[in-house]
C-alpha cells in the first residue's frame, strides 16, 4: 500500500550492508544508486536509504518487507543479523496478527526496525 518508503541513514555504505543482505535475500535488489542515495526494490525501488547528514531517529516504527515463505524469512534474518544488523525478534510464527503470519524483527545499523514477513493475510 506504499509508494516508498526513506530512511535517513548516518552512514550509507554501513547501511547498504546490512540492506543488500537482507534484500537479496528476499529477492529485491538495488534498484538505485547515487550520491547520497540507494534505494532497493524488486519491481520498483521502494525502499530509499538517504544520507542528509542528520543523526538518526528510529523510533518511528518499522518498515516491513514481504518474503516468499518461511525458509525466506529465516535466510533473510540470518543474512541481516550477519551484516550488521540485530536481532530484535527472532523468525517464529505471530499469531496475534494471523493464522500464516510468520515473522522476524530485526534492528538495522541506525537503530530502525525492519520486519520479514510470510503468510499476512
Amino acid at each position: 500500500m506504499f509508494d516508498h518508503v526513506g530512511l535517513e541513514v548516518a552512514d550509507l555504505e554501513r547501511s547498504a550492508r546490512f540492506y543488500d543482505a537482507l534484500m537479496f535475500a528476499i529477492g529485491g535488489r538495488r534498484m538505485f544508486e547515487g550520491p547520497g542515495a540507494i534505494a532497493y526494490g524488486i519491481d520498483r525501488a521502494q525502499l530509499w536509504l538517504v544520507a542528509r547528514g542528520r543523526g538518526p531517529g528510529p523510533a518511528f516504527g518499522h518498515v516491513a518487507v514481504t518474503a516468499a515463505g518461511k525458509a525466506a524469512v529465516d535466510a533473510a534474518f540470518a543474512a541481516a543479523t550477519a551484516s550488521g544488523g540485530g536481532g530484535d525478534g527472532a523468525p517464529g510464527p505471530r499469531p496475534q496478527y494471523g493464522p500464516s503470519y510468520y515473522a522476524a524483527y530485526l534492528t538495522d545499523p541506525d537503530g530502525y526496525r525492519v520486519e520479514v514477513v510470510s503468510g499476512a493475510s
